[in-house]
C-alpha cells in the first residue's frame, strides 16, 4: 500500500517502524517500510555514530530516520542531578516493587541501566542531531512538543522531514504553525 507520506519517503510500503535497536530498524527499511532509530538511549555520540554506521551498512540504501527526545521549552541550568531529584520517591518505590515482583534483578551499586535520564535533555537531543544530520536521514521526529525553529530548519536545509507526536488538536494546531512536515496524532 502507498499513501502520500510512503512516496514522499521513498518507500515501497506506507510501514513506519519506531525502535530502539539497529538491526529491527534497518530490516524495516529493507524490507520496503520506513524504519525509524530511538535515540533516547545514545548518551555518547560515538554510540550513536556506531549504531548509524551498521545501519548505513545494513539498510541496503533504503531510507530510514532518526526518534530523538528533545523538549519544546529549554530550560536553563538544570543538571542530571537536579532531574534525578525531582523523581518523587513514591515513583521510585512503584519502579522497585514492580521490577521484584517480575523477578527482575536489582543493579549493582553504582550500575546504570543504560536508560538514563540524560536521554530526555535538550543538549543531548542536539549532540544526536549533530551526529545524525552527518548520515541521509530522510525523518526526525520528536515526541515532546514541536522541535526548536532552529532544529526544525536544520533539518529542512538538509531535506529532512520532521515530525512530532501531538495529544490533541491544539498540539496539532501548534506542530503545523511551527512548520512540521508531520504530525503524528
Amino acid at each position: 500500500m502507498q499513501t502520500e507520506l510512503s512516496r514522499k519517503l521513498g518507500v515501497e510500503h506506507a510501514v513506519f517502524g519506531f525502535t530502539p535497536f539497529p538491526a529491527v530498524a534497518a530490516a524495516i527499511s529493507r524490507a520496503g517500510g520506513f524504519g525509524v532509530l530511538g535515540a533516547v538511549r545514545y548518551t555518547a555520540p560515538d554510540d550513536l555514530k556506531r549504531d548509524l554506521d551498521w545501519i548505513e551498512a545494513h539498510v541496503g540504501g533504503h531510507p530510514y530516520g532518526l526518534d530523538v527526545v528533545m523538549p519544546a521549552k529549554k530550560v536553563e541550568g538544570v543538571s542530571e542531578a537536579d532531574v534525578e531529584a525531582m523523581i518523587p520517591e513514591g515513583h521510585r518505590r512503584f519502579v522497585r516493587d514492580t521490577l521484584a515482583k517480575h523477578g527482575v534483578p536489582e543493579l549493582a551499586e553504582g550500575e546504570a541501566s543504560g536508560w538514563r535520564i540524560t536521554g530526555w535533555m535538550e543538549q543531548v537531543a542536539r549532540t544526536q542531531l549533530d551526529v545524525a544530520f552527518d548520515y541521509p536521514i530522510r525523518l526526525v521526529a520528536g515526541a515532546l512538543g514541536s522541535p526548536p525553529a532552529d532544529v526544525v530548519a536544520r533539518a529542512h536545509d538538509r531535506e529532512v522531514l520532521v515530525a512530532a507526536l501531538a495529544g490533541s488538536a491544539r498540539h496539532a494546531r501548534k506542530h503545523r504553525e511551527a512548520g512540521i512536515d508531520i504530525v503524528v496524532a
